[in-house]
């Protein structure tokens, strides 16, 4: 399977640039040159602003997240506050512009990534959600992005709920490529691969994986703890503990 493409799928970096470093390492030791990123780039953590331009840099596709979406609106709440000032306009415009999906066929499957639910950015379904729930996320996209054809998806990938999984049913497949920079099922940061024909109609092999990073969680709450950023014990707790804290 030497000769297929392969896309590494990320999501969920939440300004932790310490473990999106990380996994943008292992992405290259892997060989890997296509990055997808499903979006919430900015928030909880204290590197906003570089995270963004770090995946925009890297990544051949960048999504919008509902955070995203939330701080770059005309949101004048102090903790939201922090995060505009970090950004400023340029960074702001940026996250307003971001796509919210994107479509593209992988052998032979029609293929549908974004942040949380094909409808909306604030629509959230759990691993263990209602098979009803899930199944609503092959409806054909009403979010703008690329290839808004109006059929519905063979395989879909999302973030936004930080838990990493895979399930088959109804001859299709969901995943969930998991959070890079604030994971709430492992410590480690998560991200997915798809392997595949990128833009064949036709049928050929292909496959879905997860990798986990280990990464200098420490290190990152040194630089939190600095920063004067806003919510910073339960942005600790969550690093260290993979459970998610109230804010």
């Amino acid at each position: 399977m030497s000769n297929l493409d392969r896309i590494a799928v990320i999501s969920d970096i939440h300004g932790n640039l310490t473990a999106l470093e990380a996994v943008l390492d292992d992405i290259r030791q892997r060989g890997i040159r296509r990055i997808i990123c499903l979006g919430d780039l900015v928030g909880k953590g204290p590197r906003s602003v570089e995270v963004l331009y770090r995946c925009m840099e890297v990544c051949e596709t960048v999504v919008q997240g509902n955070w995203d979406d939330f701080v770059s609106r005309d949101n004048f709440e102090p903790s939201v506050l922090w995060y505009r000032n970090q950004l400023g306009r340029e960074g702001l415009l940026l996250l307003q512009g971001l796509p919210g999906q994107t479509t593209f066929f992988l052998s032979g499957q029609l293929v549908r990534l974004f942040h949380a639910h094909p409808t909306s950015l604030f629509k959230r379904v759990y691993f263990n959600g209602a098979i009803g729930q899930k199944e609503s996320m092959f409806e054909p996209p009403t979010l703008p992005g690329t290839l808004a054809i109006p059929q519905v998806s063979d395989l879909v990938g999302y973030g936004d709920i930080h838990h990493a999984y895979i399930e088959s049913f109804s001859m299709k497949t969901l995943f969930n490529c998991g959070s890079v920079g604030n994971p709430l099922d492992l410590t480690q940061a998560s991200y997915a691969i798809l392997e595949g024909k990128l833009g064949s109609c036709n049928d050929a092999p292909y496959s879905i994986s997860f990798c986990r990073v280990q990464y200098d969680i420490e290190r990152e709450i040194r630089i939190a703890s600095e920063s004067g950023m806003p919510f910073l014990e339960p942005y600790v707790r969550e690093l260290r503990t993979a459970r998610y804290s109230r804010y």
